[in-house]
């Protein structure tokens, strides 16, 4: 069975059909003939022809990836989309799909099919395309050539060098309805703009006949920037001479086939196309005395109509358009008038422009230092010195046990918020609260217990590593600010009662049901950074190292440059579920972390693993909701569709960290995918200095108390907020202090 890689093309911008049609919102994405778009029809015809081997690619404009990715997700459909940053027409296109094809599959079968045609035949399409699919195959260009039901100056003409399946004589440009008649009596096929080619063979003629759009192409795909599905090709593409296949390729070639098909088709490029299509009338409307009309009205608006022959209305929110529809193709005279006239109703009003990072970073630290910081010092900590594990959204007190790694964790926040300037009073926050975790979360030992009741008896005595490596990590930050004698020999015997059990590979074992995991040893190195930046000696260099060392070797999938989660006893994936689990906000705090290190020991594999871990991380980023995901497999595919707030963080510390050991375009997509992460982050964030913890599929939220635990998270991407962002920034930024 041959493999198909179908490609729908999804420029232009309809112009013929104003105002419904515009560039932010072209034809191809608006119900013309039916309930779903024109887009979605051509997804769902077409992909099912790639179900052996192949994939559905999608080429599209930058300006509408998330048009394209949402109206796929409706329908249920899966692509790999090709982000163009400027039309370049049809052949640079074709060519960036064809490329992409040919590294993959060298000899599959690309069928390239516009957005914006209305085939209700699917059925006859694929057939036809199946037909074409053999001559394809020995290395010609075929085409599908509609055979005409009338003469129309709308369309190309194909000349046939015969009946069936046969080369094409001639291409020719739509012609005047007398010689349209000629065409037809000839045997002339309507030019339907679909092509069925093997990928390779598309690129060698593009190469050979249109040399400067195959290179520019191939510069642009190397240089691409992968967004989960999406692949936004690079700079070079807007080099490419602005050419079509047809002049490019089709009328040069000696490989041009053709094959007559006798399915409806229309290109549906003006209104009385879609009005012949009879299912073109939208909205609230009634008719008196009228026939033959279509009406087309915004949500909203109602249209009355009172003795109309043959015309179309068509109403949105800020124009309205009223023509016969067998001048439909003069629309395009009113949008050249419009230039000049009104160019404001050329497209649709645009949103508001999405916060960008800095005015995000500035927001961000007044909500630390004003709400968040002021909030949970005071309504979070109590007589004791005790941390609370909850507040309510309201910040209403919520009894609950307490887990000591909260404890450790706040201890840290406010060591953290002294460090970067806050003027609140984090000394006595962390004095009374290291009292308090040296009183009663300590065990005999010197290592903290897991859990106490909300009165402080403990109901939970092991000492996990989790726990052990959050104890290390407040006691580094305590130390950074305070200076206090004894810390790090406390720290460091927690340190060597821990590693007195390490196994061979330098791994430890951790309690409870997944005793040998990546998780644990994360924070850990996070420890040992932490003292190594606050002055620690050789010991924290080597658990640094030793914990790095099994990262590479044995955490991070050597294939698909994913973190796993859960392994067996000599640190192979464990069995079923368990060992295929790819959480992206650790595939993000990994990537931090081993970014710190590298950077810190001048070593670019850790930090190119640190990308890998990075890109693995960016797909978990669900395309529409545009929020880190909870869990997906090692193969990519989605597992837990909620996202939590924390994930969101570790997306912002990664691309933040990553823009500062850049330069030029890596350095600014970096710079884009923090913005996106920040304004991820603001979801969850109230002004009363509270926040969400679990939005769902469906974007709602769970109604539930704020977790302290979060806080830890959230300033750890305030620190790297301000310590890289003025770093990658060409301009001084200020504001972000605390």
């Amino acid at each position: 069975m041959t493999t198909i890689y179908p490609v729908i093309m999804c420029g232009g911008s309809g112009t013929r059909l104003w105002p419904a049609s515009r560039p932010s919102r072209p034809k191809q994405f608006i119900p013309l003939a039916g309930n779903r778009s024109l887009f979605q029809e051509t997804a769902v015809r077409v992909a099912a022809l790639a179900d052996h081997g192949g994939e559905l690619v999608v080429v599209g404009g930058e300006a509408h990836k998330q048009t394209i990715l949402d109206q796929l997700e409706e329908i249920g459909v899966t692509a790999a989309v090709i982000l163009e940053p400027e039309g370049r027409d049809s052949s640079a296109a074709m060519a960036a799909a064809a490329l992409w094809t040919a590294r993959r599959a060298p000899l599959a079968i690309n069928l390239f099919v516009a957005s914006d045609h209305h085939i209700p035949d699917a059925a006859a399409f694929r057939q036809s395309v199946e037909e074409a699919v053999a001559a394809a195959a020995e290395g010609r260009i075929v085409t599908l050539g509609v055979v005409p039901t009338e003469p129309s100056s709308a369309y190309g003409y194909i000349a046939p060098a015969g009946p069936g399946l046969s080369k094409v004589v001639a291409f020719v440009e739509k012609p005047d309805q007398g010689t349209a008649q000629r065409y037809i009596s000839e045997g002339y096929l309507w030019n339907s703009g679909n092509f069925i080619v093997r990928a390779d063979v598309l690129m060698k003629e593009i190469l050979e006949r249109a040399p400067s759009v195959g290179e520019a192409v191939q510069i642009a795909l190397d240089a691409a920037e992968v967004d989960g599905a999406c692949s936004t090709l690079g700079a070079a593409f807007s080099s490419a001479p602005k050419i079509s296949i047809d002049y490019a390729v089709m009328e040069k070639t000696g490989s041009a086939s053709v094959l007559p098909v006798r399915f409806e088709w229309s290109d549906l490029g003006a209104w009385d196309a879609v009005h012949a299509s009879g299912e073109g009338d939208v909205g609230l409307h009634i008719l008196e005395d009228s026939e033959g009309c279509l009406v087309r009205a915004c949500d909203g608006v109602m249209v009355a109509a009172i003795g109309l022959r043959d015309v179309g209305v068509v109403v949105e929110r800020d124009a309205v358009l009223v023509t016969d529809l067998k001048r439909s193709q003069d629309v395009r005279r009113v949008v050249e008038r419009l230039r000049t006239l009104s160019p404001q109703h050329l497209d649709f009003p645009s949103a508001p422009p999405a916060e960008s990072l800095e005015a995000g970073a500035k927001r961000f630290a007044v909500w630390l230092r004003q709400a968040a910081l002021p909030v949970w010092s005071t309504l979070g900590q109590d007589e004791t010195g005790g941390f609370e594990e909850l507040l309510a959204l309201d910040g209403k007190h919520v009894a609950a046990a307490r887990r000591a790694r909260v404890q450790a964790r706040q201890l840290q926040v406010y060591a953290e918020a002294g460090r970067q300037g806050w003027r609140g009073p984090w000394k006595s926050v962390v004095t009374r609260g290291l009292d308090r975790l040296h009183a009663a979360y300590l065990r005999p030992d010197g290592q903290m217990r897991t859990l106490l009741s909300h009165e402080g008896a403990p109901l939970d005595e092991t000492a996990t590593v989790y726990d052990q490596a959050f104890l290390i990590f407040a006691l580094a930050a305590v130390y950074s600010t305070t200076r206090k004698a004894g810390l790090e020999d406390e720290a460091a015997a927690v340190r060597n009662l821990l590693f007195q059990s390490a196994d061979a590979q330098g791994g430890l074992k951790e309690a409870g049901t997944h005793p040998y995991q990546s998780n644990a040893h994360m924070h850990l190195l996070e420890a040992a950074l932490a003292w190594e930046q606050s002055g620690g000696g050789k010991p924290w260099t080597a658990v640094a190292d030793q914990i790095v060392a099994l990262a590479r070797n044995r955490f991070i999938d050597a294939e698909t440059g994913s973190l796993r989660e859960f392994f067996k006893s000599d640190w192979s994936p464990a069995d079923g579920e368990d060992g295929e689990l790819v959480e992206p906000g650790h595939q993000f705090e990994w990537a931090w972390l081993l970014a710190r290190y590298g950077r810190s020991r001048n070593n670019s594999e850790v930090i190119a693993d640190s990308w890998r871990l990075y890109e693995s991380g960016l797909r978990g980023v669900h395309p529409k909701r545009g929020l880190a995901i909870d869990a997906m497999n090692i193969d990519g595919g989605m597992r837990n569709p909620r996202s939590r707030l924390w994930p969101q963080t570790e997306w912002l510390k990664a691309s933040l960290i990553l823009a500062s050991l850049s330069e030029n375009g890596r350095r600014d997509y970096c710079l884009e995918q923090a913005a996106r992460a920040l304004r991820a982050l603001w979801l969850y964030l109230t002004p009363q200095g509270m926040w969400r913890d679990k939005i769902l599929e469906d974007g709602s939220f769970i109604d539930e108390p704020a977790p302290a635990s979060s806080f830890y998270h959230i300033m750890a991407a305030y620190s790297e907020l301000r310590q890289s962002l003025p770093a990658s920034s060409s301009t001084p930024i200020t504001g972000l202090d605390l």
